[in-house]
C-alpha cells in the first residue's frame, strides 16, 4: 500500500497538477492539506473520474483537509481534532482504508512569533499529542500524515541560522515533535533516509526550488504495526517543478 501526503495549496487551482500526479504515481491513499475550498466546492467528480473516492473537511479560502482512496471509500472515523469548537479551522480528518487508520492533519503555521498565532499553534499541538498517544496504542497500523509546519532538526532546512526565530523552527515546536517520537512514532522519511538532506517544501520566492533551498515540514508518522511494514519512503520532487504547482511536493511511503 502506498500512502502519500500532499499540501496541494488550493485544490481547485492546482487540480490539473493533482490529477497528473495521481495518474502517474497511483498512490492508494492520499492525504491533502490546504484545500482552500468550501465544502461544496471540493472537486469530487474530477477526483472520482481519476479513480478515487474521498472524504473532506473544507473551509472557504483557507485550510481544509481530505483523504482520498483509490478504488474504495475511506471510512471516516474522526472529523476535527478533539477539543475543536464549532467554528474551528478545518485541520484534521481521519479514516480507515484497507486496514490502515489514517489521520490527515494541517498543523497551524504559528507566525508571527511570539503572539496569539504562535500560542494557538502550541495549544493545537498539545491536543494533537493527546490524540496521538491514544492512536499509537491502536491494535493495527496507524499513519499520521500531513503538513506539520514543524522543521524537526537542523538538517531539515537549507540554512538553519535563517530560521531560528520562525514558528516552524521554534524550540517549543521542535521539542513537541520529539515528544511524539518518544511516544514511539516512527518518522518514516527520516527512517528510510537517515543521512540525507530531504526537503518537501520550497518557497515560490528567491528561486528557492532551483537552488534547492527547501524545508522538511511534511511528515508521515507510523505507529509500531505500521513501522514494521515500512518498505520505502520518498518525495516526488518532480511535481514541484510543474507549472502552476504547489510549493510543497508529495511525500509517500510504501507499507507491506
Amino acid at each position: 500500500m502506498r500512502i502519500a501526503t500532499y499540501n496541494v495549496n488550493g485544490v481547485n487551482g492546482r487540480l490539473p497538477v493533482l490529477l497528473e500526479w495521481l495518474n502517474g504515481a497511483t498512490p492508494d491513499v492520499v492525504c491533502l492539506q490546504e484545500l482552500k475550498a468550501a465544502p461544496d466546492k471540493f472537486p469530487e467528480e474530477a477526483i472520482r473520474e481519476a479513480g478515487y473516492q474521498a472524504i473532506w473537511l473544507g473551509q472557504k479560502s483557507w485550510n481544509g483537509v481530505a483523504i482520498l482512496a483509490r478504488g474504495a471509500m475511506p471510512v471516516e472515523t474522526r472529523r476535527n481534532l478533539p477539543g475543536d469548537g464549532a467554528e474551528a479551522p478545518s485541520r484534521y480528518i481521519e479514516a480507515a482504508v484497507g486496514g490502515v487508520l489514517v489521520g490527515c492533519l494541517y498543523l497551524p503555521n504559528g507566525n508571527p512569533r511570539p503572539g496569539p498565532k504562535f500560542d494557538a499553534k502550541l495549544e493545537w499541538i498539545a491536543r494533537f499529542e493527546a490524540l496521538a498517544a491514544e492512536l499509537f496504542a491502536v491494535d493495527g497500523p496507524v499513519v499520521l500524515a500531513g503538513d506539520y509546519n514543524i522543521i524537526p532538526e537542523d538538517e531539515d532546512v537549507y540554512k538553519p541560522e535563517r530560521w531560528r526565530d520562525d514558528a516552524l523552527f521554534a524550540d517549543e515546536v521542535r521539542e513537541a515533535y520529539r515528544r511524539l517520537l518518544r511516544q514511539g512514532w516512527t518518522d518514516a522519511l527520516r527512517a528510510k533516509h537517515p543521512d540525507e538532506q530531504v526537503f518537501t517544501f520550497w518557497d515560490y520566492f528567491r528561486n528557492a526550488f532551483p537552488r534547492d533551498a527547501g524545508l522538511r515540514i511534511d511528515h508521515l508518522l507510523l505507529n509500531g504495526p505500521a513501522a514494521k511494514g515500512l518498505k520505502q519512503a520518498g518525495v516526488d520532487r518532480s511535481v514541484r517543478a510543474l507549472p502552476k504547482t504547489s510549493d510543497h511536493a508529495p511525500v509517500w511511503i510504501e507499507l507491506a
